[in-house]
């Protein structure tokens, strides 16, 4: 089993861990479980903050190097997380969090979200 990390998740583990909830915070810990990101979460946190919608330290370049330090593996998007996204109902609309779903589905991977549109979804999640 394993895990995806929604960009908030990642940004929180990076920065605030105090608004992760205990369950996500003990399996990103948990060096024997596989995390993983998709790469996304690194375009939606180059495109926020060239809108001005976040400050992240840096850049999304140093966001994916700090994952990796960490030991999170990162997810490209594929055909087949495409194949997904055309069948996903539009309970949510951004589609950042729509690709990450379809990540999620594809993968095989539980997603680690407080998103309560996401968790909506026919997808594995935990908070």
């Amino acid at each position: 089993m394993g895990y995806l990390l929604d960009t908030h998740t990642a940004i929180w583990a990076l920065g605030d861990k105090s608004k992760l909830s205990s369950v996500a915070s003990e399996i990103i810990s948990d060096n024997t479980v596989p995390i993983k990101i998709s790469v996304a979460s690194a375009w939606e946190i180059a495109i926020k903050v060239s809108l001005g919608k976040i400050i992240f330290p840096r850049n999304s370049t140093f966001f994916l190097n700090k994952m990796r330090a960490f030991g999170v593996d990162i997810v490209g998007i594929t055909d087949a997380h495409l194949n997904i996204i055309e069948t996903l109902p539009f309970i949510h609309k951004d589609p950042f969090d729509r690709i990450i779903i379809a990540t999620s589905i594809a993968n095989n991977l539980t997603l680690i979200t407080n998103d309560a549109d996401i968790q909506k979804y026919n997808v594995s999640w935990v908070w």
